[in-house]
């Protein structure tokens, strides 16, 4: 089953609530699986990103290890930073530098679920720092990956805009 089903099938059950609902949900999931799914690669996928997470609270660098060079990386929504990166470079100096530089405290994940359906690795979890200025950032994250060959191919970036260009816009960047 892939993420987008799952997506659906939890917004049918919510438009239809009540018990048909959740009885969709948690019965149709079990026998909806693709027989060809294969269960090591998205255990392996699952390994990869909760790793490299528990690496980055650590305090280790792990994105040039974990997002592929040639990443589509797209972030919804209507602020400035809202659109898709095209390549690793594009996105670290245009999406993550702008906050990343803003920050006198690493940015610390702390990760409230990841769920992983064969090529498809989705994490939900709060972040926090202290930013330039002295100030609390803190956010809540849901990334949806596509993996390939054991990097991330593809990402959409789901968070709190406003806070991110709050940070941006009232934090003078940390000297290089």
């Amino acid at each position: 089953m892939t993420l987008n089903t799952l997506h659906r099938r939890v917004a049918n059950a919510a438009l239809y609530g009540g018990l048909i609902g959740f009885a969709a949900l948690t019965v149709v999931p079990m026998v909806a699986t693709p027989a060809h799914a294969d269960a090591s690669a998205t255990a392996r996928n699952e390994t990869i990103v909760r790793d490299a997470f528990q690496r980055w609270a650590a305090g280790e660098n792990v994105f040039q290890h974990l997002l592929a060079p040639d990443i589509v990386w797209t972030i919804p929504g209507s602020s400035s930073v809202a659109r898709t990166y095209r390549g690793m470079n594009d996105f670290v100096e245009n999406a993550s530098v702008p906050l990343v530089s803003r920050l006198a405290t690493p940015l610390v994940p702390q990760v409230q679920r990841i769920w992983a359906v064969e090529d498809r690795v989705m994490i939900r979890f709060n972040a926090a720092a202290t930013t330039t200025g002295g100030h609390p950032y803190r956010n809540q994250f849901v990334w949806f990956f596509r993996m390939k060959d054991g990097k991330v191919a593809e990402a959409e970036a789901f968070l709190d805009l406003a806070a991110y260009e709050q940070v941006v816009a009232n934090n003078t960047p940390r000297a290089k």
